[in-house]
């Protein structure tokens, strides 16, 4: 079976807006990444459409709506984490993942739940200021290209040896010709004179109830030199120039205040929080002692999930239209084991079904991101072509369905184990390998693996 690899994407495929896209088409998109579970991406795609529809509304009454958090009830390995991840990606919007887990309830050593929206605006801050450095590029470009030519060629003021001061038109014609050069890459190797702030070397940071803050950066935006806010010249080639000059180019023509703004405005309608591990903190402890409660830390999750405010080093962040996703097994505890008032944060709930053999031969051809299509792309690097055929496939998918029934079912993830083990003696002898087509069929397959396959106690180790 010949796998093709994958076109380039569009601009539409790339960055498809949050208002061009209906359910129906959220759902397709998904369809390219994600197999199967067609319930939990019909719930997303209407959460996302609901956020459109929200936005449209009279601010009174869109303040009244509250995002529909779902929560997602399936074993591992079979796309919770996926969905939500691309539909974030999909619609360009703040995403974070984390383990509900990690979280201590208050008064104790670790994470508060506070952090989660912290590191959430972090996140948007970089989107924002990336898509504002890309605004900002070709002046920054512009303005470094005449840094670097008043260092080859100060000023008329500063006297430059062999040019008369009183010939402008003698100075500007030199400069032009300097500036071509420069476009043509003829000066790249040349060394030039240069004035840089100096870089802090670590920052500092703190232990506060808001958890570890990294404060060296404020300092030195409050105090200028503090730690590494001086600036010194250095000699360096231009092409190492223009990067030196270029972050400093960024930072003075993007409005530090106006991205901090945006991100919060973006985090605010458009974040996204995918909570994993919820059944771990489900159920009531009946033990007595200084011991964390998971209770507890459903308990301090309620009001971030209810809608807060949230102070981060940005700025003051409401939570209200945060969009949660919840994600858990959910073998032991089940969704009512949960306090009900986080059980009724959570109103749309979907249960992710296993994945069966078939599901295996999906996830290995159809997606963009399929396996087989990674791994025929990994090893085209080398020159080798590499096909499988069906029955290869349909080995792979067997054995996958197999070793998770006889052991811990981990879904999809376990075709990563078994294609590492079959693509194995291939990557490892790929430079030297001189017959340059090469066929993975069902014999290879079951050569690779039928030993580790029968022997159930090696099957668990290895697989």
């Amino acid at each position: 079976m010949a796998i093709v690899l994958p076109e380039k994407l569009t601009s539409r495929d790339e960055e498809p807006s949050e208002i061009e896209l209906t359910p129906q088409e959220i759902v397709s998109e998904l369809d390219k990444f994600i197999i199967g579970q067609k319930d939990a991406k019909k719930a997303v795609a209407i959460a996302l459409r609901n956020r459109y529809r929200r936005r449209k509304l009279p601010p009174d009454l869109a303040d009244e709506i509250a995002p529909k958090n779902i929560l997602m009830i399936g074993p591992t390995g079979v796309g919770k984490t996926e969905i939500s991840r691309r539909l974030a990606k999909l619609t360009s919007s703040p995403f974070l993942k984390i383990e509900a887990s990690k979280f201590t309830e208050v008064g104790y050593v670790g994470r508060d739940v506070e952090s989660m929206i912290r590191d959430l605006v972090r996140i948007s801050v970089d989107m924002i200021n990336s898509e504002k450095i890309e605004e900002v590029l070709e002046k920054a470009e512009q303005n470094i290209e005449e840094k670097i030519l008043d260092c080859l060629l100060p000023p008329l003021k500063n006297k430059p040896e062999g040019l008369d001061p009183n010939d402008p038109e003698k100075f500007q014609s030199t400069r032009e010709k300097f500036r071509i050069q420069l476009r043509e890459g003829l000066l790249e190797n040349r060394i030039v004179d240069i004035e840089v702030k100096e870089r802090m070397s670590s920052p500092f940071e703190i232990f506060s109830n808001a958890g570890v803050e990294e404060i060296g950066i404020q300092i030195q935006e409050i105090i200028p030199g503090f730690g590494g806010g001086k600036t010194k010249r250095r000699k360096v080639k231009i092409k190492e120039a223009r990067e030196l000059l270029m972050e400093e180019e960024q930072k003075k023509l993007v409005d530090k205040e106006m991205v901090n703004r945006l991100a919060i405005e973006k985090v605010e309608h458009s974040g996204i929080i995918f909570l994993d591990e919820v059944d771990k903190v489900a159920g009531r402890e009946t033990g007595q002692g200084p011991e964390v409660s998971r209770e507890g830390v459903q308990r301090d999750l309620l009001p971030i999930i209810e809608g807060t405010t949230v102070n981060t080093r940005s700025g003051l962040v409401r939570t209200d239209h945060i969009l949660f996703i919840g994600a858990g097994a959910f073998h032991v505890a089940k969704p009512s084991d949960l306090i009900p008032e986080l059980q009724g944060r959570f109103p749309i709930r979907v249960e992710l079904t296993s994945l069966d053999k078939k599901d295996f031969i999906q996830i290995l051809t159809e997606p963009r991101n399929a396996l087989i299509k990674q791994y025929v792309a990994l090893l085209d690097t080398e020159g080798l072509n590499i096909k499988f055929t069906e029955d290869s496939i349909d080995e792979i998918a067997e054995i996958a369905e197999k070793v998770n029934e006889m052991t811990e079912n981990i879904g999809a993830r376990r075709l990563h184990t078994i294609m590492e083990k079959v693509m194995e003696d291939i990557s490892f002898q790929a430079p030297n390998i001189r017959k340059k087509n090469i066929t993975i069929d069902r014999k290879y397959v079951q050569k690779h693996l039928k030993d580790i396959v029968k022997d159930e106690d090696l099957s668990r180790f290895i697989l």
